[in-house]
């Protein structure tokens, strides 16, 4: 065996096990405000904002969030961030007990509305066949998922709440699968200055870190331009400390509202598309 052939294996196991890290440890532990938050969520506010994660919905695994932010150290040229799913088949399986009928059909909705505009499939886990897979789950405060496909068994969570509020909001199910199949926020996108000022005097204490720009050779819009209308994009308020905005646009909106939940942009189509299509 070469040295270099070495190296590389090494470097492949290292990267590969931070990947394959257990989903469970990976999820941070949300604070006591945005947990009292959600037991008394307005119907229009957007669940996944209080849910602890990174960007408030993103469980990232530590090799991620260094691409993320940071970029890659030792090479030039668009680094994946994230898998895609293989054969652009995404296997899930709904948690037993977790969620009530109505629910698990909301859930099972949700994904059939993004097979309808792409090539993508999500077929129910079966044990004998598949390896990957994504587990959905409501046992956690918030709504929040694994970015892209990660390697065994990832995590998206849904909290029950009754249908149309809260994490059951049916667009912000659909925001939350739009994770899994390895999309991030459209309100981080390395060009996002050019469309949003982000005004840091109306942030909440501690949370700056979630407008933080994505490293560009990390993330890629596929040629398609920054969206304000992408069910992807988080609202003008997110993370506001005193109810005045946090993201400003620097365009006209054209008529869309920056952070809706109500459909699936053309822009969000077309990324889907373009990457697994």
């Amino acid at each position: 065996m070469t040295i270099g052939f070495s190296i590389a294996l090494i470097v492949f196991v290292s990267i590969s096990s931070v990947f394959l890290m257990n989903a469970d440890d990976l999820i941070m532990k949300n604070t006591n405000d945005n947990i009292e938050h959600l037991k008394n969520i307005d119907e229009n506010d957007h669940a996944e904002i209080y849910s602890g994660q990174t960007e408030g919905d993103m469980v990232l695994t530590p090799l991620q969030k260094e691409l993320l932010y940071k970029g890659p150290k030792h090479r030039t040229g668009l680094v994946n961030l994230t898998r895609k799913w293989t054969n652009n088949e995404i296997p899930y399986k709904i948690a037993k007990g977790n969620f009530s009928w109505l629910q698990e059909q909301f859930i099972i909705l949700a994904t059939k509305k993004l097979m309808e505009v792409s090539c993508i499939k999500f077929v129910p886990y079966d044990e004998d066949y598949h390896k990957n897979y994504i587990s959905i789950v409501g046992q956690f405060a918030g709504c929040f998922s694994q970015v892209g496909m990660i390697g065994g068994r990832q995590i998206l969570n849904l909290a029950p709440s009754e249908i149309g509020v809260a994490c059951f909001k049916f667009y912000s199910i659909v925001h939350e699968l739009i994770h899994a199949l390895g999309f991030a926020h459209m309100h981080c996108a390395s060009e996002r200055d050019e469309y949003i000022e982000v005004i840091e005097e109306n942030i909440l204490a501690n949370q700056s870190h979630n407008f933080q720009k994505y490293s560009n050779n990390v993330i890629t819009q596929f040629g398609i331009d920054y969206d304000y209308g992408s069910v992807m994009h988080y609202p003008a308020k997110a993370f506001s400390k005193n109810n005045q905005s946090t993201l400003i646009p620097l365009k006209s909106l054209n008529g869309v509202e920056m952070g809706q939940r109500q459909r699936l942009s053309d822009s969000d189509i077309a990324r889907i598309n373009a990457k697994y299509c």
